[in-house]
């Protein structure tokens, strides 16, 4: 079993910041890929970024030059750097690892941009 512990949303301004992060723990041999997605009310859930093992990042076209994405290969962990942010960018965001030939989510934390 692999438990994902996500932290740091909340409610931020327009052109304010949010970290998020969130630590992997349980069985977890190999973790390929890390990353958040994101799902608004009435749409459907996207990615927003994803780190490689080997530190290679995706980002959404609408987040680049925004959002930053890094990891702690030693703690399992990954943060989302959100910086500028706007009022589409509320959403729940969901942190996701791929490890082997296995998919793994978190539960989900709220992060609300709004004036």
């Amino acid at each position: 079993q692999v438990q994902l512990v996500e932290s740091g949303g909340g409610l931020v301004q327009p052109g304010g910041s949010l970290r998020l992060s969130c630590a992997a723990s349980g069985s977890i041999f190999s973790i390929y890929a890390m990353g958040w997605y994101r799902q608004a009310p009435g749409k459907q859930r996207e990615l927003v970024a994803a780190i490689t093992s080997g530190g290679r990042r995706n980002y959404a076209d609408s987040v680049k030059g925004r959002f930053t994405i890094s990891r702690d290969n030693a703690k399992n962990t990954v943060y989302l750097q959100m910086n500028s942010l706007k009022t589409e960018d509320t959403a729940v965001y969901y942190c996701n690892v791929v490890a082997g030939t296995s998919d793994y989510w978190g539960q989900g934390t709220q992060v609300t941009v709004s004036s």
